[in-house]
């Protein structure tokens, strides 16, 4: 289960500045925001054909967004590191603030045995938090936190740039896991997605 949401992009204006910068070129400026006029759109065209180092203008386009998935693939995601940053619900802090459930773990691909051994977990989870809230004893505290299955859902707030997203998107778009080719398909929504897919 993958979830993203109040996505923005932004940086439009300078990165088409900046693109034209080396051959001064910027009477030739034809867009508006994210509105690319024919005569930027054929130099980033262009540029991307040449490699990352000549499409640096990409690396200005920034995207902020919300993103809830399970902590299984945010240990993938956590391998682009270059040009994020990210802000995440603190499992440290508010693992106790309230009860677990079923909705709060990516379980869509379980069979009845596997959900029922999530459900006695989830039950345990809450014994522990119970006795947690009852007495501070940070014993019960631990039994959460190493407890806790790489399935529980966790939500960031997310900055990257077109250049990591076309990482991502080539590395991502046939991945096994659900979530990373639903945020792949969500990649190709974005405005002129094709300077990250590559693709008109």
């Amino acid at each position: 289960m993958i979830k993203i949401e109040n996505a923005v992009t932004t940086g439009w204006q300078a990165a088409i500045r900046g693109m034209r910068n080396p051959m001064n070129s910027w009477l030739k400026i034809d867009s508006f925001d994210d509105k690319l006029g024919e005569n930027d759109r054929e130099l980033m065209k262009k540029l991307e054909r040449s490699g990352s180092d000549h499409a640096k203008y990409r690396r200005m386009i920034v995207v902020t967004m919300d993103i809830v998935a399970p902590l299984y693939w945010w240990k993938e995601f956590d391998t682009y590191k270059v040009g994020t940053v990210a802000n995440s619900c603190s499992t440290m802090h508010t693992i106790a603030e309230k009860e677990f459930t079923l909705e709060d773990f990516s379980h869509e691909h379980m069979n009845i045995a596997s959900e029922t051994c999530l459900e006695t977990t989830i039950g345990y989870l809450n014994l522990f938090r119970q006795s947690f809230l009852e007495n501070h004893d940070k014993d019960n505290w631990w039994q959460m936190i190493q407890l806790l299955p790489s399935s529980y859902n966790q939500r960031r707030t997310i900055l990257l740039n077109y250049e990591v997203l076309e990482n991502i998107y080539k590395s991502r778009k046939n991945h096994k896991l659900d979530e990373w080719r639903e945020f792949c398909k969500w990649i190709e929504s974005l405005p002129n997605s094709f300077l990250i897919s590559c693709e008109e």
